[in-house]
């Protein structure tokens, strides 16, 4: 029979001549009502430790009552009756761009579930034109492109068509001593590379030199570029949003299996970071969507009456 376990991050305080107190994952101290159960028994019973006689310490004279404490423990997601998957678990996670950030990605990535790919420019071309895979891929296939350096222009124009194919779209660069993480975008409406560009322009007196420096209009580039500690600052700050975007997946429209108990901030899909590489700090900026703008209507022709189907002679 499988037999609920304390969940990962929880536990069991025993504090001398008290009750038992239940440490969440969140590091909140709720006291528990054990009502006839022994202390005791109850945590032996969460942490499956084993009666002298070698049997599973089961058999209490409190059966019936501590089975529905370790009920209430599961409710509360405090217990489990099976180890939590990675949280990119049946993910897939497309990673290109430079080594020196892409290789922690990868590793980090990885070690959280998630099957990591190479990938190339041209293939990430061809993901944007091909049809969606409704039911079967949504919400499951990632694209996270790392650079060194500012962005060329045009390069992540193909890109930002991602999430109109419901592939999850993450990107970073460098410019000179600070890095940016770009919000995920993994639906239509979501901020992608060009909404950043324009809402960056937007926020700065020097839009012009910042436009220049973009173009490539500045000189040689001297640094600094990532060290092995502020690549893995990095890729671990991209790695979380990934988590934040498999687990609202994973939630569904309602919300419903959102875990609770996490940190509280910004959304992921709403979320600028900058990292100054110098001292390995960061802050982070919302930014939304820039909406489409209408066309201005043509201009009205000499001698044409507004409303009128053509133009009319004048005496």
């Amino acid at each position: 029979m499988t037999r609920s376990r304390l969940a990962p991050g929880t536990g069991i305080v025993t504090v001398p001549g008290a009750a038992p107190v239940l440490r969440t994952s969140g590091g909140e101290f709720l006291r528990i009502d054990t009502g006839g159960v022994t202390g005791e028994a109850l945590v032996r019973r969460l942490a499956g430790e084993e009666a002298p006689g070698g049997e599973p310490s089961g058999e209490e004279p409190q059966a019936a009552e501590l089975a529905l404490l370790v009920e209430a423990f599961e409710a509360g997601g405090h217990a489990v009756s099976v180890p939590p998957r990675a949280p990119l678990t049946g993910r897939t996670v497309h990673v290109l761009g430079d080594p020196v950030l892409t290789v922690p990605v990868a590793r980090c990535a990885g070690a959280e579930g998630a099957e990591v790919r190479r990938i190339t420019p041209d293939r990430v071309a061809e993901l944007t034109r091909a049809a969606p895979d409704h039911g079967r891929s949504e919400g499951r296939v990632a694209v996270v492109w790392c650079l060194d350096s500012p962005v060329p222009e045009g390069l992540w124009d193909t890109a930002d068509r991602l999430p109109g194919r419901r592939i999850a779209w993450l990107r970073c660069h460098r410019e000179g001593s600070h890095s940016w993480i770009e919000p995920l975008a993994a639906a239509p409406g979501d901020v992608t590379s060009r909404h950043v560009r324009l809402r960056r322009l937007a926020a700065t007196p020097a839009h012009r030199e910042l436009a220049a420096y973009w173009a490539g209009h500045r000189t040689p580039d001297t640094g600094p570029h990532p060290t092995e500690a502020s690549a893995a600052l990095i890729a671990a700050l991209l790695t979380a949003d990934l988590i934040a975007w498999a687990a609202a997946e994973a939630a569904g429209p309602d919300g419903a299996g959102v875990p609770t108990g996490l940190p509280t901030g910004l959304p992921a899909r709403r979320r600028l970071r900058r990292i100054d590489l110098r001292d390995l700090t960061f802050t982070e900026h919302p930014v939304l969507p820039v909406p489409d703008v209408a066309p201005l209507p043509a201009p009205t022709p000499v001698g044409t009456r507004a409303g009128a189907g053509a133009a009319e002679a004048r005496p």
